[in-house]
């Protein structure tokens, strides 16, 4: 299997079944010739000018099954910030909740 084809496939985490995104880049042990982690870069922020957010980490064990059309992984979620819930107490306050 090549790097465009597993950069292709859906990563998935299997305890929440979140779709996480695709793979962006690898990082490779050069003395073993062997994939040691897989590289999930964050989102752009304000198209990039500001610099991206927190990159995910999915270490090569924490693969579970490499599919047709997904990777099925083990990795745990990164947290996610206190945006949403703001994002939600201000869409509560404009609609009177």
């Amino acid at each position: 299997m090549t790097f465009r084809e597993l950069s292709k496939k859906e990563v998935v985490q299997l305890k929440e079944g979140a779709c996480l995104g695709k793979i962006d880049d690898l990082v490779i042990d050069p003395e073993h010739a062997k994939i040691e982690k897989l590289l999930m870069l964050g989102r752009p922020k304000l198209f990039g000018l500001l610099g991206r957010g927190e990159t995910l980490v999915i270490e090569w064990d924490e693969i579970e099954k490499i599919g047709a059309d997904a990777l099925l992984v083990t990795t745990e979620l990164p947290e996610t910030s206190g945006q949403e819930e703001k994002k939600e107490s201000l869409l509560e306050r404009l609609l009177g909740k």
